[in-house]
């Protein structure tokens, strides 16, 4: 089996490239991204791109139609992966998350591609008050990144074609990576509890989030290249996680201080209500894949970064931080405030 990885060099990436070169060594895979954030690895001497046959750099929005020939399935991972940076690049975030995708589905389509994974978010149901939202519920992106993401999904939804298309709703994600992210808010808490002893929770801590374990989040993939039509149907929007996983942010803090004796929580019990909160019903995914369902609990994947954290060798924190590595790289003239390279 041939796939194509894009946003390979990204959080995800790195997880999802090893998981699938240790589970089926004998597929060929390749990676396309526009190496924005290559250079933030941490805890790893080995470069994950060595896991590749090939890797690719190039920007999504100008991938070629010719591209994507010869593969039996794409994985889009790429994109401006969180609130603040959608705020500040919001034309990007669109041209990037949803235009690029929804135009390589269509080239992956007529180029025969059998497969296509979209990673999605359940940011998009926004502020979600009462029963955990399941797929057919209705939606309510409050940034341009989930509106990105809805957008994508109803643009993949008119793909024409025999190509299955698996859009992935995946829950908050969280857990250890060579391309650590400290801007997702389990990471944000263990690295703040290991570095000052100290968890500032800056919402009154109720607000509600999933989370999903970023190797989980590799398991769930690997699901959704191999899975038939008969699964679901040929166009699939599934929420992505476990319900057992639905957490509040008090909740999370209070783990992370109880993993680590002598942590001090401080919630925020002024703050104005967050906007972001939502819990999620991963019923269908349970059931439609049910070998592949999330095998880390809360306490592994925080041992998981702590372990990483602690044997970090020297990193900028600037380096994992996503917004802020844009800004270091316009700052320097290495990026235009459109996120292209410049000449």
């Amino acid at each position: 089996m041939r796939i194509l990885v894009i946003g390979n060099m990204g959080y995800v990436g790195p997880a999802l490239v090893r998981h699938l070169r240790r589970t089926h060594p004998g597929y060929e895979l390749h990676g396309f991204d526009a190496g924005y954030f290559g250079h933030c690895l941490i805890g790893s001497d080995r470069l994950p791109e060595l896991d590749l046959d090939l890797q690719m750099v190039g920007d999504v929005r100008s991938l070629r139609p010719d591209t994507l020939r010869g593969y039996d399935a794409v994985i889009q991972l790429a994109a401006i992966s969180n609130d603040p940076m959608g705020k500040q690049f919001e034309t990007p975030t669109f041209e990037i998350n949803q235009d690029a995708t929804v135009r390589i589905a269509r080239a992956a389509a007529a180029a025969g591609v059998g497969s296509f994974v979209f990673a999605s978010s359940c940011s998009v149901y926004g502020v979600a008050d009462g029963p955990a939202r399941r797929e057919g519920d209705p939606v309510a992106p409050m940034t341009a990144y989930a509106k990105s993401k809805i957008g994508s999904e109803r643009g993949l939804a008119e793909v024409e074609g025999e190509m299955a298309i698996t859009c992935l709703r995946f829950a908050t994600a969280c857990g250890f990576s060579p391309r650590l992210r400290l801007d997702l808010v389990l990471n944000d808490f263990v690295a703040a509890a290991l570095g000052q002893g100290r968890i500032t929770v800056l919402s009154d801590g109720s607000p509600w989030r999933p989370l999903i374990d970023v190797s989980d989040m590799a398991r769930a993939i690997d699901w959704a290249i191999h899975r038939d039509t008969g699964q679901g149907g040929q166009f699939l929007v599934v929420n992505t996680g476990a319900t057992a996983n639905n957490y509040q942010v008090r909740d999370l803090a209070n783990a992370v201080a109880t993993a680590l004796p002598g942590t001090e929580v401080s919630i925020n019990t002024d703050a104005p209500v967050d906007s972001r909160s939502y819990r999620v019903d991963f019923g269908q995914f349970e059931r439609l894949a049910p070998d592949h369902v999330p095998q880390m609990t809360l306490a592994d994947s925080i041992q998981a970064l702590v372990a990483g954290l602690r044997a970090r060798q020297a990193t900028g924190p600037s380096d994992l931080i996503r917004l802020r590595t844009l800004q270091n790289h316009i700052s320097s003239g290495r990026l235009t405030p459109e996120l292209r390279w410049a000449a």
